[in-house]
């Protein structure tokens, strides 16, 4: 268990920011925005890392250093000791990012989470007029 995580130390790291196409590359984005998906999570790209065969851990106590309060990363493993690759279909940290971002927006949660949105937001339509009646006053 403990070769297990100090080995951890070494593998690369993937914040969400690098696939978010709501930040600039000044931010932190490192693949092109018609690539990228919008605010990715980490359990998100953890999942996605998880369908791809690729072994991560979560990391969701940790910052980004250029923005602390984005919290969490992915670290992850493309290559076995000897070198060889994990997945074949995945031989660099950039094509990961490129494949979890086209894989986040078929994510199941994603699915789910759209569908109460259009409820919600006919019930935030409903209470705009009684605060148009509070101005009045």
């Amino acid at each position: 268990m403990q070769s297990e995580s100090l080995n951890l130390k070494k593998w690369n790291i993937i914040y969400p920011v690098y696939i978010n196409t709501k930040k600039t590359v000044a931010e932190g984005r490192r693949i092109s925005t018609t690539k990228a998906c919008e605010n990715p999570t980490c359990i998100e790209i953890g999942d996605c890392c998880n369908y791809l065969k690729i072994p991560f851990a979560v990391e969701l106590d940790k910052a980004y250093p250029r923005d602390f309060m984005q919290r969490g990363r992915i670290r992850f493993q493309l290559k076995k000791e000897d070198g060889s690759l994990l997945n074949p279909e995945i031989g660099s940290k950039k094509q990961l990012m490129l494949r979890v971002a086209e894989l986040i927006p078929k994510h199941h949660g994603r699915m789910k989470k759209q569908e109460p949105d259009a409820n919600a937001s006919c019930a935030a339509g409903s209470s705009k007029p009684g605060k148009g009646g509070k101005k009045k006053k």
